[in-house]
């Protein structure tokens, strides 16, 4: 039997779903304890765990703010609920079972472990689809190294959903086509758009690669073009009242808003013209012609309704654009990070561009060809951005695959070179081997469950810390928070900015007017600003020297980080 053959398909899901328990269950006995006291990797996973808690504990499913962060009434998040079902419906389903909290830290635990097993089953059976052993495709995924990192048990987050509906597009997109595979993609292709923006130019790839294929005449591309554009249409069309939030209207295209909406429904006119004149030609010179007009005057139309979408963070204020935005690792190019950073983010990618391109030119097939075009589009991303690399490092699985079973035809030697170049965890060794040694920082951690707890358990009041501690601090208090690590809240962000680089004088009123009740620092914090953050005559920096200003009374035990401060005269019956 081929690899496509239906007990391949068995064979290959049983090895993806054995590899998703394995993994998984190391990767929860190595972060019990972390995850015992819901301290999650990133402020991204624990923000999603108080979207839930909120959630569940009565806040509308259409109001996505977040009451206890920035200037009252809160901030208005760009995500969605969509990523908030499946760790709300685990921690509904176990709490009376087991309690809430045991609830909470095994929904955090599991979900996922569950999207892993997704994604390694979805590229077991792409794998397939180009004649490559899934079983094979399975294990090199799931040590695709940065990829699995957005399965580490904690991982709550929407990028591994994200990850999941790539896989499931591009699986639409190969093989012989039909109305459900295309309906597959266009869900996928909406349902990715309704979490998030980052995987939008691997979405265009998807429907770019079908109206080819339509263009072309392949076997059931009128099928999948019609089932494609059909549920597009319709699935955005009840993505509205289903999905649309509380910021609906917020002027910008960085989320599931109004504007991203229109500008998506203009686009999906594209192949919907393409459906129905798939019905009246198969010329292939009459079908470029639909392809090429409708496609430029949806495009068109969507830029001139929505210029938003061409700038999705140009609201961003230049001041946090250049001292925070452009110091997350996720949003920095692959060529200005340093270059250890670089071979262990895109080594895997690299390589299996390279197999993915090679692959192609062997086979010469369009399956192959479409794989090699969402690796290239992948890694085009990391480039500007390394949140790519988590998709060009799972999308190179199939083709590795088939480099080692080229590989093995030339000897034991090649084999072994073959299998070494498709471990992703040898560019993170490596990665790790190049990196410079930094000497570690003396004193405890300062967002260890320990340190969080201490927070905790002052009295509920507005916190003043930089912004990544204060994404840590969010889903372990009661407190609210003026900064936070997410781009719309400009005002909250700048006003912790200002009070922390003002000197003490100044920035005892700028706290007085915003209301602030505690002040809290880390022994790093701001150290991003260099010299600035560190300036005695700042507040940051007189109070890393220990010259603590008189309208401040620290509360924190010397030592102990974070270093916490009670305005005087705030802060004790709040």
């Amino acid at each position: 039997m081929g690899p496509g053959q239906p007990s391949n398909a068995v064979r290959d899901s049983i090895v993806a779903l054995v590899l998703a328990l394995l993994l998984g269950l190391a990767w929860i006995v190595r972060d019990q304890a972390p995850l015992a006291a819901l301290r999650l990797p990133d402020t991204d996973d624990g923000m999603r765990l108080q979207q839930v808690r909120d959630w569940l504990g009565g806040q509308p499913f259409a109001d996505l703010a977040q009451h206890r962060l920035g200037p009252p009434p809160g901030l208005e998040m760009h995500w969605s609920r969509l990523a908030d079902l499946l760790p709300a419906g685990l921690i509904l389903l176990l709490t009376p079972m087991v309690g809430s909290h045991v609830a909470t830290v095994a929904a955090v635990a599991v979900v996922p472990v569950l999207w892993f097993a997704v994604a390694l089953i979805l590229v077991a059976a792409i794998a397939r689809r180009l004649g490559i052993s899934g079983s094979m495709a399975a294990v090199i995924a799931a040590l695709a190294f940065p990829a699995t990192t957005l399965f580490f048990p904690g991982r709550i987050d929407h990028h591994n959903l994200q990850m999941v509906l790539v896989l499931a597009l591009l699986w639409a997109t190969l093989g012989r086509g039909s109305l459900q595979g295309g309906a597959v993609a266009g869900l996928a292709t909406m349902l990715s758009l309704v979490v998030g923006l980052e995987t939008a130019p691997l979405l265009a790839a998807g429907g770019l690669a079908i109206a080819l294929r339509w263009w072309r005449g392949d076997a059931g591309a009128q099928a999948r073009m019609t089932g494609y554009a059909t549920a597009l249409l319709l699935a955005l069309a009840a993505g509205r009242p289903v999905f649309a939030s509380s910021g609906w209207a917020y002027p910008a295209c960085d989320g599931f808003t109004a504007i991203l909406w229109r500008a998506a429904m203009l686009v999906a006119l594209a192949p919907a013209a393409m459906a129905v004149a798939g019905f009246a030609t198969t010329r292939r010179k009459r079908r470029f012609d639909v392809m090429l007009t409708a496609g430029a005057l949806a495009i068109g139309a969507a830029a001139l309704v929505s210029p938003a979408c061409l700038h999705p963070y140009g609201a961003v204020d230049p001041t946090l654009a250049r001292l925070w935005l452009a110091q997350v690792a996720e949003a920095q190019s692959v060529l200005s990070a340093p270059g250890w950073h670089g071979t262990a983010y895109l080594g895997l990618a690299l390589v299996g561009l390279g197999a993915g391109l090679w692959h192609a030119w062997r086979t010469r097939t369009t399956d192959a060809a479409i794989l090699a075009g969402f690796q290239s589009v992948a890694v085009l991303v990391a480039l500007t951005q390394l949140r790519g690399a988590y998709a060009a490092a799972v999308l190179a699985a199939p083709a590795l695959a088939a480099m080692i079973a080229a590989a093995r035809a030339r000897g034991p030697l090649p084999l072994a070179a073959a299998w070494l170049a498709s471990a992703g965890l040898v560019y993170a060794f490596l990665g790790d081997a190049l990196a410079p040694k930094a000497i570690a920082a003396a004193g405890p951690g300062c967002t260890a469950p320990a340190a969080l707890a201490r927070v905790a358990a002052l009295p509920p009041g507005l916190v003043a810390a930089p912004i990544d501690l204060s994404g840590f601090l969010l889903p372990a208090t009661r407190h609210r928070f003026l900064a936070g690590p997410y781009h719309r809240n400009t005002q909250g962000n700048r006003a912790m900015l200002d009070l922390f680089l003002s000197p003490p004088a100044q920035a005892e009123a700028t706290a007085r007017r915003w209301g602030v009740d505690y002040v809290a620092l880390c022994p790093d914090g701001l150290g991003e600003l260099g010299s600035a953050g560190n300036d005695a005559h700042r507040l940051a920096g007189a109070l890393h020297a220990g010259q603590v200003p008189g309208w401040l009374a620290q509360v924190s035990r010397p030592g102990e980080a974070p270093m916490v401060y009670r305005l005087v005269g705030r802060g004790t019956t709040h």
